[in-house]
């Protein structure tokens, strides 16, 4: 994860938040000339942490519907955690269980999460073993209510399955973050780029990606490096 001396200090040892990494100067790129002013920033990247029920609102109602369906299921350990912040509610989903879980969620007459309205990514580079997230954005038009799904993957296994049997609108969602962050969704039926050049080299939205310098084919452009650009100070 970080370093002990980056973490904030949480009183009686109680995690009330998670901490998935430190962010270094203004995009957390290092070696690339950031002329931002911001280089020697140092920030951590502080998550919250699991809610404890009763979470009020519809909130419990949702977390109860999917517990037992889950259950009838037969599908266990399912949820890692469930957050509830700002308003909006998270189920942290273990990546084997996303399926059977995103299912539920469709299906539960209680439930009804008809529409997945975006996947996007998210890399944090020193989440170790769970460097890569995948965030869902479920809607259930009968009962005008709104849940996210979170999954996680290690960099080292890029792997996730594709929920376009359950959700046929995630399809383009999901060919855009494999072209940006690189993560695989297995059984998509065509995953490939939508944004990039079909050749591209690496994906442009991880933390690891060069910020400029890369020579660019069409047009016989080029993105100068961050530090050879025009200056406007």
């Amino acid at each position: 994860m970080t370093d002990s001396q980056d973490l904030p200090v949480v009183p009686n040892g109680v995690r009330e938040i998670d901490i998935v990494g430190v962010r270094k100067g203004a995009f957390g790129a290092a070696g690339s000339g950031d002329t931002s002013g911001f280089g020697g920033l140092v920030a951590p990247i502080v998550m919250p942490g699991a809610s404890i029920p009763p979470f009020g609102g519809w909130f419990d109602e949702v977390a109860e519907e999917i517990a037992l369906s889950l259950a009838d299921a037969n599908v266990t350990g399912a949820v890692e955690k469930i957050v509830i912040d700002r308003g909006e509610m998270t189920f942290y989903v273990h990546k084997d269980a996303l399926i059977a879980f995103v299912t539920e969620c469709r299906d539960e007459p209680a439930l009804r999460f008809e529409m997945c309205t975006s996947v996007s990514g998210v890399h944090f580079p020193h989440d170790l073993d769970r460097e890569l997230h995948v965030v869902y954005s479920l809607m259930s038009i009968t009962h005008n209510r709104r849940i996210r799904i979170e999954v996680t993957t290690a960099d080292s296994d890029r792997h996730m399955p594709s929920i376009v049997s359950v959700y046929p609108s995630a399809d383009w969602h999901e060919r855009e973050t494999w072209d940006f962050f690189g993560i695989i969704f297995d059984g998509h039926p065509a995953l490939t780029r939508i944004e990039m050049p079909d050749d591209w080299v690496g994906h442009p939205q991880r933390k690891d990606y060069p910020l400029g310098g890369i020579p660019v084919d069409y047009k016989g452009g080029t993105i100068p490096a961050p530090d050879k650009r025009r200056s406007y100070n």
